[in-house]
């Protein structure tokens, strides 16, 4: 469901108008069954891009096209958010699409479009299904559907800072260091639990981390 447009930056030269995107599943597709993002036109312009080139010669559905005067009005706004809905209900219909991380990460991450190729490349410190996964626990309970009852709540998340997961993996090589230093002191000298760790600390092994920002 592609809701609730805000004009971020208002009465500024930045200004611009997001939208937020609550997702509830039960497709096996995707690693979490409930996400909550808010995405901005460019940046679907940008998921879009990245789809068709992923996808070939299969046609990836249109976009609602992009005016410079119309910004501020409630009418153009509201043909935009139908638009990006169209425009996901299609495209969470092609498995195409549905097999490409770039797409889950945008949904189901806020992280900008920069991180996400950085992500999909191999190129952070966490994998697609960490990045998820560490998004959706933090944002537990803060991510609730809009009933038709009365008193529903329209909770936002906060978005999980991008060098968050690599604090964990910081955190993650230092105990692992820590324990080869243990079994290096061992009078066995336990050979076998020595490579596995060694080879658990390369898999964790800390990039430099890129800028935050797009």
């Amino acid at each position: 469901i592609v809701q609730d447009p805000r004009i971020q930056n208002e009465g500024s030269w930045n200004s611009y108008v997001d939208f937020k995107i609550f997702l509830h599943t039960n497709s096996k597709a995707f690693t979490a069954k409930t996400s909550c993002v808010r995405r901005r036109y460019s940046e679907f312009v940008w998921l879009k891009k990245k789809l068709q080139k992923y996808a070939g010669l299969v046609p990836v559905p249109d976009l609602p096209k992009k005016s410079f005067f119309s910004f501020i009005n409630d009418d153009f706004i509201e043909r935009r958010r139908k638009g990006l809905q169209s425009f996901l209900e299609k495209v969470l219909h092609m498995t195409v699409c549905l097999s490409d991380s770039q797409l889950h990460l945008f949904l189901q991450t806020q992280l900008p479009v920069k991180h996400i190729e950085d992500c999909v490349q191999g190129h952070t410190p966490y994998t697609v299904t960490e990045a998820i996964l560490t998004y959706a626990s933090s944002n537990r309970g803060w991510v609730q559907e809009e009933g038709d009852g009365a008193g529903a709540q329209d909770l936002w998340p906060t978005p999980v800072p991008y060098e968050s997961v690599e604090r964990y993996k910081k955190k993650k090589q230092s105990q692992i260091h820590k324990a080869l230093a243990d079994v290096i002191l061992r009078p066995s000298n336990d050979i076998h639990l020595f490579t596995a760790l060694l080879l658990t600390s390369l898999h964790y092994k800390v990039q430099e981390p890129h800028p935050v920002g797009l």
